[in-house]
């Protein structure tokens, strides 16, 4: 991650953020917002890798930010820093294209960890988050199993999308199976490609499409 884009209002969260980025990308160039307009003037104007966006700005929601990023900078990889929880907040965020969403009621050293993994393909996504998007899907009607695509999974591949649907880390699913971290990020990288997802919550409405949740596992 060589280019960052930060946008956030508060000078105080704004300063303990910095340092969260230059510790996991030490050689990153910060670009800093604290409003909607400005920051997308930004992308307009500057390339970036990753974008660090809170969503309550004083000007507007920084949701349009992913918008626009996912439309001018298919690339940029937008995660959401935020104290908002709900659903309001959530899938509209989602559904412009960000990558992940974090809680900033997290420990720094979580989030910090959570964003390291981005280099191994991990979308970055609190565990309560998870299990929202988990709940919000499995309160959907199924669809009719005739209108439902096949996909062929092996077994395996099911039981490591069941734990990532279910927000557990690619180390905790290592445990679980007795495989090494790298190996689970294979069979992630091999689940996401056949499914055609690319993040967490796709998975897990894929999970749940694919009538994962009730096997017991």
């Amino acid at each position: 991650m060589k280019n960052i884009l930060l946008l956030e209002d508060l000078p105080e969260i704004r300063a303990w953020l910095k340092v969260l980025i230059n510790q996991v990308f030490p050689d990153a160039q910060i670009s800093e917002s604290a409003r909607v307009h400005d920051a997308l003037g930004l992308v307009g104007a500057l390339r970036f890798d990753l974008a660090l966006v809170d969503l309550g700005l004083p000007d507007g929601s920084g949701v349009d930010v992913v918008a626009a990023l996912r439309e001018q900078q298919p690339e940029c990889q937008s995660v959401v820093v935020t104290i908002h929880d709900d659903d309001e907040h959530l899938f509209p965020a989602l559904q412009a294209g960000a990558f992940g969403y974090v809680l900033k009621e997290q420990a720094r050293e979580l989030i910090a960890e959570q964003l390291s993994r981005m280099s191994q393909g991990e979308p970055p996504l609190s565990p309560s988050i998870a299990r929202r998007v988990i709940a919000y899907f499995a309160a959907q009607a199924k669809p009719q199993k005739d209108m439902i695509p096949h996909v062929q999974l092996t077994d395996r591949e099911n039981e490591v999308l069941l734990r990532v649907a279910k927000g557990f880390t690619l180390p905790e699913i290592g445990v679980q199976l007795n495989l090494s971290r790298h190996t689970i990020a294979d069979y992630v990288k091999q689940i996401y490609r056949k499914l055609n997802v690319s993040s967490r919550a796709e998975a897990a409405l894929e999970a749940q499409r694919l009538g994962l949740f009730g096997r017991g596992r």
